[in-house]
């Protein structure tokens, strides 16, 4: 689990072809590493990932080709968001974040606004049912609150330590990016469709 509230951003430096899928090497950038291991788990814009290699301060992973199929941001260098997992005794800043990506959104428009930037993202039809208005939705890692839904666009507020501290900055129209609704929405989905139809 994690917060989506952004640790660093790293450097996705290589992707290297595997037979179904590929590995990445990342640097981490000022992510604290004194307790990452073999095995553990690190968000990588939005996307759960586990450890499987470390060397000269540098962390591997394995993407599946399923993995690549569903997401954006994993198969070319660049920069990305990070986020060590969450620990039972952390603070959740954010909101509950599986790292499962939901869907790809477009962003619509980015423009400043004041301080703060205006986001606009158009959401994958199935998904557009669970985002509502002050409710959480993680974009490329980050979770973030919906200031106004109509269809299935969305907008946010980013505040300038947001702009700041995470990959967003880079956004345009026409990006794609990783989306995670919350979590309390898909039970809320299965429990109502169970509810129709318990064979479903």
């Amino acid at each position: 689990m994690f917060s989506g509230i952004v640790e660093a951003v790293g450097r996705i430096e290589t992707v290297t072809p595997l037979t179904d899928g590929v590995r990445i090497c990342v640097d981490p950038g000022t992510l604290d590493r004194e307790d990452i291991k073999l095995g553990d788990s690190i968000a990588h814009g939005g996307v759960c990932l586990t450890v499987v290699d470390q060397e000269g301060g540098r962390l591997s992973f394995d993407v599946s080709r399923e993995t690549l199929n569903c997401t954006v941001g994993l198969d070319q260098p660049g920069e990305i968001n990070l986020e060590k997992a969450l620990r039972v005794h952390d603070r959740l800043g954010g909101h509950i974040v599986t790292g499962h990506v939901d869907g790809i959104g477009k962003v619509m428009k980015f423009e400043p606004i004041g301080e703060s930037h205006e986001l606009v993202i158009e959401a994958p039809a199935d998904l557009a049912g669970f985002i509502a208005r002050k409710g959480s939705i993680t974009v490329d890692g980050v979770s973030l609150t919906v200031n106004q839904v109509t269809g299935r666009r969305f907008w946010i507020n980013l505040i300038p330590h947001t702009i700041a501290v995470t990959t967003l900055k880079r956004l345009a129209p026409g990006a794609r990016v990783n989306l995670e609704i919350d979590i309390l929405a898909r039970y809320m989905e299965r429990l109502l469709a169970y509810q129709r139809d318990p064979e479903a």
